[in-house]
């Protein structure tokens, strides 16, 4: 693996950088270790997402989870936020909800979108030791959704589509599943799909059901088929 000086971090220019984010991996984390031993805060929340998913170099996620905690300590709010994913999901560290919502908070308090869809999960479900507040966790979606950010959008449109807090308003929530499935979100591509379906628009749907499975998960293909066969569709997806 090729080994970068302070000076060689130093005199990287943005043009040079560009290009070795596109070429090969071990070398794009090889620069972005040595950024990140010199002190460059956004550098240790990228390390650290690699460390994580093991991309250009070996996973190591409890590695992972020190360098998130180091940029989160310098007020980095991307960083703070993967602090509570791992707590979440157990990544490096045993599983915690409870610290998973701490972090998310911080995160979503200081503006980050990512962070709000996550606190709004703690208090859609009342998990992490937060009341179940529906009403504040649609709150935070919505914020999240003005900002753009994808996710947010589509599960506002799930609270329309179900009257959840607000009265049902299904035009909205069609809207809210084409902005989520134009922005390439797969369940929002399910839902927009799913709603065309019982409008009788087999032909648009389709065009959005068979891209689901590009990036889904194979829990969501499974309640996805739920979903149709409920409604009185055969199941559209191998399991």
């Amino acid at each position: 693996m090729k080994t970068y000086t302070a000076a060689d971090v130093a005199s990287t220019s943005p043009e040079q950088l560009a290009r070795l984010r596109e070429g090969p991996a071990e070398d794009y984390a090889a620069w972005i270790q040595a950024a990140a031993n010199l002190g460059l805060v956004e550098a240790q929340t990228i390390y650290g997402q690699m460390l994580l998913d093991g991309v250009g170099v070996d996973r190591q996620p409890e590695e992972g989870l020190a360098w998130f905690k180091r940029a989160a300590n310098a007020d980095n709010v991307m960083a703070i936020n993967m602090v509570g994913r791992c707590y979440e999901n157990g990544w490096g560290v045993a599983q915690d909800d409870t610290v998973a919502a701490y972090w998310f908070r911080l995160a979503a308090d200081r503006g980050l979108d990512w962070g709000m869809y996550n606190y709004a999960h703690m208090l859609r479900s009342g998990r992490g030791g937060v009341t179940q507040n529906r009403a504040a966790a649609l709150a935070l979606y919505q914020q999240a959704a003005q900002t753009g950010h994808v996710k947010s959008i589509g599960v506002v449109g799930r609270f329309y589509e179900a009257g959840d807090v607000v009265p049902q308003d299904m035009d909205r929530a069609f809207d809210c599943y084409q902005r989520c499935a134009d922005g390439g979100d797969f369940r929002g591509m399910f839902h927009l799909g799913r709603l065309l379906l019982l409008r009788g628009e087999k032909e648009d749907a389709v065009q959005w059901l068979v891209r689901v499975p590009e990036t889904s998960t194979p829990a969501f293909l499974k309640e996805a088929n739920g979903m149709l066969q409920d409604l009185g569709f055969p199941a559209l997806y191998e399991i």
